[in-house]
């Protein structure tokens, strides 16, 4: 399975270097020298890249990938998502610390079993982590943090969610 480790933002400088919103816990090892990702461009196609380089530069990455060497190239790949196998993760021994791609698809329920709807996706904020939970109401966020959601059971397939008083209420 593969995961958006990063989203190419734009090329700096001439020589193909690309500025790399980072969309993983492990930078480090996901754009190490040599790493190899998939690259879905904006049309849909895909392409494999090689990490030459990394370094970080004002909240983001600056990377240069061996198949890039144009600023040409670089700015045609302005928004491409770039993709990591989860086979490459490290396993997780904190029970308290999930992978997106964990959580996705789980089934969210109140503390009483009602089932709420299916987590979408996590949202990584300046404020914390969002769980976007797709009800039949539309979406709902969801404050990921233990007094809203005490029970996280990836094997189960569910997340239990404890809302305050009006979080789930539609507008």
């Amino acid at each position: 399975m593969d995961v958006v480790v990063g989203r190419v933002a734009k090329a700096h400088g001439i020589t193909g270097e690309l500025a790399v919103d980072v969309r993983t816990d492990s930078p480090e090892m996901r754009f190490a020298i040599g790493a190899t990702m998939q690259a879905k461009l904006r049309d849909g196609t895909s392409r494999s890249l090689t990490v030459s380089a990394a370094r970080p530069h004002a909240g983001r990455l600056l990377v240069r990938f061996a198949e890039v060497v144009t600023r040409d190239v670089a700015e045609a790949l302005r928004g491409t998502l770039l993709l990591g196998s989860t086979d490459d993760l490290p396993p997780n021994d904190d029970p308290d610390e999930f992978y997106d791609h964990e959580l996705e698809g789980l089934t969210a329920e109140l503390v009483d079993g009602t089932k709420i709807g299916t987590v979408k996706e996590i949202i990584h904020g300046p404020g914390g982590e969002l769980l976007v939970i797709i009800r039949d109401q539309g979406e709902a966020l969801v404050p990921f943090v233990r007094e809203i959601v005490p029970t996280v059971d990836v094997r189960g397939g569910r997340v239990v969610v404890d809302p305050p008083e009006g979080l789930l209420d539609a507008d």
